[in-house]
């Protein structure tokens, strides 16, 4: 079966000597270690290689842009599909470069002399050249660069001829973008695979003159830096181990979103940030469907205003600002009760819509209340005038109404929105706990802490944040949702920062009013992920593989940090003093 003969074994037995048996030389094994690793077959076409089930073909590139900047291939890196990119850097003799460009920039000034003498216009692309090597002769000479001979191979892996071709002209694409003019290692596939494994071994030698400068912005190394003079930390930067330093009021605007599953360390983070900032100047409000910042409320001398039947905090959804209001003030505040009531009472056809709006104009002119700002000073009306506008109206749909709202009224409910506003916001760190409300009862106190915080802030313009933790609640009911997303857009204005945190990515991301919201926010943190939402992240926010896989990968508290047009991958840090005031 081996092979062998008879005489051949004896021939072996008499090599190995009388203390080795053949079965010991067997036992050696006839396969090499080269036998085991080299792949079964390789097939070499033109335009392509085949080594075992795998397509490969290169390309090198033959034309470079005449400007670029620092990590100018960036695009190519990380670009979403395994590649074998090989850089080969060769030094070059100075002196013997100046001799090649003292001919070569003689010879283009005979060029334009030639064309001048003739009466033609000068080439501009000549011209251009020119300078370039007068430029270049002047750095050379004084010794400020350095010339290198730079060649750049790239060999791309795929499963089939078809995955072959449909990437090589994404790459392609990519490349031409770029202003990179690449060729096919058309007849020389094996020369340019040899050329891009890990053993520099450059058998295509297809180079082009570089000089330090542009040599070093080609490297890939450098990453996206987030440390600025100014802001609060919010990480370490787990590229290249710097820390991100941030002030998110000097972007676009002030908002953030930050997106997680339960338990990847959303509210460490927020409840971190929100120290950080308080710290610097920044007044803090949040809104916290679980109780969860009210060891931080104490720990720093904020204010917990606890939202309950039984609480002494009361909040009137109808008040009106008072501070330079604005002309239309009482047309919008009726708007916003229109969403307001929707999320308490459901979906209203057009005319109980009507009925509503002509109640909500009535309640305000019952307090003597009209646009005239002068009458904004009256008191307010209270949801239960409401209730007895509908039941005077003595009408089917009236009552209708009507009962929607008895719970609020006289019901179970009826303590906790049915009463005068008793408190203002003057602590710089101010947390609203709605945990005591029920399930159904949390979008509707979130709405009217959103509402009550936006009359607040106009009154006096300053740098806050407000953190709304679970955003989830508002983006179920279409009428919230707008109403946070319009929140999110007008907050720049005043200066506030609307942070909107989220577990429930999938459904977030499922409505038009979550994907804006995140659109509108410059500062985007997405930490540990289930497997279930990562692609809908990926696909919003233009992953690439390696990063969807570190999201799934990620520690409690490690996760990818957006800020305008950068993004890296962090992980959150905390001293062990911040931990005991948060923890």
């Amino acid at each position: 079966m081996f092979g062998f003969s008879n005489n051949k074994i004896q021939s072996k037995q008499s090599d190995v000597g009388p203390s080795h048996s053949v079965a010991d030389f067997l036992a050696k094994g006839t396969v090499s270690v080269k036998d085991i690793i080299a792949p079964s077959f390789v097939e070499v076409d033109f335009n392509h290689l085949k080594i075992d089930d795998k397509y490969y073909r290169t390309l090198y590139v033959v034309g470079y842009p005449r400007y670029v900047s620092a990590n100018w291939l960036y695009s190519l890196i990380t670009f979403d599909h395994p590649l074998y990119i090989s850089m080969y850097i060769y030094p070059a003799e100075s002196k013997a470069v100046l001799e090649d460009l003292k001919r070569k920039i003689a010879e283009m000034e005979a060029t334009i002399s030639n064309e001048m003498k003739a009466g033609k216009v000068v080439d501009p692309t000549v011209q251009v050249a020119l300078d370039d090597a007068l430029a270049l002769q002047a750095e050379l000479a004084k010794g400020a660069e350095r010339f290198f001979q730079f060649g750049l191979y790239i060999t791309i892996p795929a499963g089939s001829l078809e995955e072959l071709n449909q990437i090589t002209k994404e790459v392609d694409s990519i490349l031409s973008s770029l202003l990179i003019i690449a060729r096919q290692a058309t007849l020389e596939m094996e020369e340019g695979f040899k050329s891009t494994l890990p053993m520099f071994y450059d058998k295509l030698g297809v180079w082009r003159n570089m000089d330090t400068t542009s040599l070093a912005l080609t490297f890939p190394f450098s990453t996206a830096s987030l440390t600025r003079n100014e802001g609060i930390l919010y990480g370490i930067n787990e590229h290249d181990g710097s820390l991100i330093i941030f002030d998110r009021f000097t972007l676009e605007n002030a908002n953030s979103v930050v997106l997680g599953k339960s338990g990847g360390g959303k509210s460490f983070l927020i409840k971190l940030e929100a120290l950080r900032l308080l710290m610097m100047g920044v007044d803090v409000l949040i809104i916290d469907p679980e109780n969860e910042y009210q060891k931080l409320a104490q720990s720093v001398g904020g204010e917990f205003i606890v939202f309950a039947a039984s609480s002494q905090y009361k909040i009137n959804p109808f008040d009106l600002s008072t501070s330079n209001p604005a002309s239309d003030e009482l047309s919008n505040k009726i708007l916003d009760l229109h969403s307001l009531m929707r999320v308490i009472m459901g979906e209203l056809t057009p005319s109980q819509d009507a009925l509503l709006d002509r109640a909500l104009v009535a309640v305000y002119q019952q307090k003597g209340i009209t646009q005239d700002p002068q009458t904004f000073k009256n008191e307010p009306p209270l949801l239960e005038d409401l209730y007895k506008v509908f039941v005077g109206m003595e009408t089917p749909e009236a009552k209708e109404l009507a009962d929607r709202l008895e719970k609020f009224v006289r019901g179970s409910a009826s303590g906790i929105f049915n009463q005068q506003s008793n408190f203002d916001i003057r602590n710089p760190f101010t947390v609203f706990g709605i945990r005591d409300l029920e399930e159904n009862l949390r979008p509707v106190a979130m709405y009217i802490v959103l509402d009550y915080v936006w009359n607040r802030i106009r009154k006096d313009k300053k740098k806050r944040i407000l953190v709304v933790d679970e955003a989830w609640y508002l983006i179920k009911q279409k009428d919230s949702a707008a109403y946070l997303h319009s929140f999110a857009k007008r907050a720049r204005k005043y200066s506030l920062g609307l942070t909107t945190i989220t577990q429930d990515v999938e459904d977030f991301l499922a409505s038009e009013e979550g994907k804006a919201i995140i659109t509108n926010s410059s500062l985007q943190i997405i930490l540990k992920q289930s497997t279930a939402a990562v692609e809908k992240i990926a696909e919003t926010f233009y992953l690439t593989g390696g990063e969807k896989h570190f999201l799934l990968s990620a520690s409690i508290g490690e996760g990818l940090f957006f800020a305008g047009h950068n993004h890296v991958g962090f992980k959150v840090v905390a001293s062990e003093e911040e931990k005991t005031l948060i923890e």
